[in-house]
């Protein structure tokens, strides 16, 4: 029995597969390594993963996480997957390959995240290539839930939301100044804080102000991410994640002011990462 996990900072989707084909579908924590050390990551395994599931039976773990960004980082998530799984080979990678493995299998091309966080990286069909730093919510992660939440809670923060708009995020999240600074600066995890208010802008964006934020965005991530990707014109543009799915026209639309295709966007690449994997076993 193995085991293939895609891990972002927020949520892990997992799939749990045995010799004869069968799939089990179960969600964890997202275990990035730069917000969680490896006893929290056991710790939360011990308590979230299925009560059936026979961890001493699982022979092979595929674990592709936000943030395993090099081999220290992946041992930190691996030392706490071995621990949960003592028989088993545990392999950890960066979701980056997970979401190029989905999108693309053995073929070449561009493949990009647009979750909680952002990345993307030309692939050559067995590995990354090439990939332009992302560098984090703090500095980038442009196009991201993270982003455009951070834009959103400026722009409330300052008073420079709509009309009828400002009041609707008062009442939805009853948030003072105090509470909203003490969450980003003393709290653990404030990418998926401020990635939650992605959320806000999808449910309402029948305003302009949000579909233009997203818009916004996810111009950003061209301008400053994507076009800088050596003939990036000549890729079609393939994509995970729930921002990008949620806003997908939007994020077509951009795509073709940049003259570039849209490809593949999906919001999860758990099913076709679990196919890459079943045809490397039945190969």
């Amino acid at each position: 029995m193995i085991l293939i996990a895609d891990g972002g900072s927020t949520k892990s989707s997992w799939c749990q597969l045995d010799e004869a084909g069968n799939r089990v579908y179960f969600n964890t924590e997202g275990y990035n390594p730069d917000f969680m050390k490896t006893d929290a990551v056991a710790a939360s395994l011990d308590k979230n993963l299925p009560t059936a599931l026979p961890r001493a039976e699982v022979t092979q773990v595929h674990y592709y996480g936000a943030g395993v960004s090099n081999a220290k980082k992946a041992e930190s998530i691996a030392a706490a997957m071995r621990q949960t799984f003592p028989n088993a080979q545990v392999k950890v990678d960066h979701d980056l390959l997970a979401a190029a493995h989905a999108l693309l299998g053995d073929k070449p091309g561009f493949a990009a995240i647009l979750g909680t966080g952002t990345n993307s990286c030309l692939y050559n069909g067995e590995k990354v290539i090439h990939n332009i730093d992302s560098l984090g919510y703090f500095l980038g992660d442009e196009g991201s839930g993270s982003f455009i939440g951070k834009r959103l809670l400026r722009d409330y923060l300052r008073g420079l939301l709509p009309d009828g708009l400002q009041e609707i995020f008062q009442q939805e999240f009853n948030m003072t100044r105090d509470d909203i600074l003490d969450r980003l600066y003393n709290q653990p995890l404030p990418n998926r804080f401020l990635a939650g208010f992605g959320k806000f802008a999808y449910d309402h964006n029948n305003i302009s102000y949000c579909r233009e934020i997203v818009l916004q965005g996810f111009e950003t991530f061209f301008a400053n991410i994507v076009a800088h990707y050596p003939n990036y014109q000549d890729y079609t543009f393939n994509c995970v994640g729930s921002v990008g799915y949620n806003f997908r026209d939007a994020l077509a639309q951009v795509a073709r002011a940049h003259n570039m295709e849209v490809g593949k966007i999906i919001r999860s690449p758990i099913d076709d990462l679990v196919s890459y994997h079943e045809s490397k076993l039945n190969a």
